[in-house]
């Protein structure tokens, strides 16, 4: 007879836990989703007949095996020449970012930046992303390209509040050579037109899978949960919703900021250069980002769709990188019992987590269950740290 399973959430995080475990022939599996679909925001959706995703949802990681193991469901094609820029208003032009050397020479203040990056003090003693940020390339760099931006990010009044930095790109802030945005890294997309969609449906013949379900009451310790006032006794548990919300908040709500994304058509067949699929925009303006999305889902159409984000506090989108949150998280995660896990950006808590986290957190899962080797209920050490 086989052992239950239970899957809180049908997003990315979950969907990739269900393929895992469904794997090892041993679980009876139930996904409950509170939504009407599965997928979340990688969900395929549709805009003036184009397809998009809430945000860009491209497939980005340095694990081969992770790349191939997707690949194999949903075959991908490679998006690693994109570039991502950033418009400065006060200099009227746009630079690469990450931060590259041969735009560094060429902004009207350049001597100024490179004597300040050249007396930079390194980031061993930093506090907050902003000494981070002044530590690793002088205040008028910081100023110019992070500081308004990651102050509209996590809508803060100073990024000294953002107290951890192992997020942001720990003292290699400054690229030379090539341009593409993440070189070392693969990045892909799916070639279906409807995205990851595949991936996600593949899961109805693999589990049992509530949608449109409200789980009443949590209780982890036992293993239970109540849905229409029926109780529901699980083996295993994974998560992947904020871990406060399993405990009745009882040390205090877990904070995230959102999104407020609007679409727009435009009259053109492409509105960006050849390889930007992004751009940024660290000025005074609410929004952070533009996407086209036709980059990435290479669309034949004579428009063009672009996103832009606006953070908010609609939503769960993005945990909240200061220590005293992620240290709540721990806390949060150290009430679970052997065989419940958490994983995905919500159930780990931590902002870099991704679609590729998801897929790996899960096959790791899928290792613990055949080994018997559970230690914590995050199964990847890396998202455990927080400093």
């Amino acid at each position: 007879m086989k052992q239950k399973a239970l899957i809180i959430g049908g997003g990315p995080a979950g969907c990739s836990a269900a393929h895992q475990i469904y794997d090892l022939d041993k679980y009876e599996i139930d996904v409950i989703e509170s939504s009407s679909v599965l997928g979340a925001g990688v969900r395929t959706q549709y805009y003036g007949g184009h397809p998009y995703t809430f945000g860009p949802r491209h497939f980005l990681t340095k694990e081969k095996k992770v790349f191939d193991y997707i690949n194999k469901i949903i075959p991908m094609r490679s998006c690693a020449e994109h570039e991502f820029i950033s418009y400065v208003e006060q200099d009227n032009a746009f630079y690469n970012f990450p931060i590259h050397m041969d735009d560094v020479r060429s902004m009207p203040d350049s001597q100024l930046i490179l004597d300040q990056i050249k007396e930079a003090k390194g980031v061993e003693n930093s506090r907050n992303i902003e000494d981070f940020w002044i530590n690793s390339v002088g205040i008028r760099l910081y100023e110019k390209i992070v500081k308004n931006y990651n102050k509209k990010m996590w809508q803060v009044d100073s990024n000294k509040e953002i107290d951890t930095f192992n997020w942001s790109p720990k003292g290699v802030v400054i690229n030379d050579g090539l341009r593409a945005a993440l070189p070392g890294f693969i990045s892909a997309y799916p070639i279906a037109s409807n995205g990851y969609d595949d991936y996600f449906d593949a899961i109805y013949d693999k589990a049992n899978v509530k949608l449109n379900t409200k789980i009443e009451k949590f209780d982890i310790k036992n293993k239970t949960i109540i849905i229409d006032r029926e109780k529901h006794k699980y083996d295993i548990i994974i998560n992947t919703i904020s871990p406060d919300i399993l405990f009745n908040k009882c040390y205090g709500e877990l904070p995230f900021i959102g999104r407020d994304f609007h679409k727009i058509v435009f009259p053109t067949e492409f509105v960006f250069p050849k390889d930007v699929y992004f751009l940024y925009y660290p000025n005074n303006e609410k929004f952070t980002r533009l996407v086209e999305y036709k980059k990435f889902t290479h669309h034949k159409s004579p428009t063009s769709l672009i996103g832009m984000e606006i953070p908010s506090l609609n939503g769960k989108h993005y945990p909240l990188p200061i220590k005293i949150e992620l240290e709540k998280a721990a806390k949060y995660h150290k009430l679970m019992p052997d065989g419940v896990f958490s994983i995905g950006r919500a159930g780990t808590y931590r902002y870099l987590v991704d679609i590729d986290d998801c897929v790996e957190q899960s096959m790791k899962i899928k290792e613990i269950l055949q080994n018997d080797s559970y230690d914590h209920p995050v199964p990847l050490k890396r998202w455990r740290e927080f400093k």
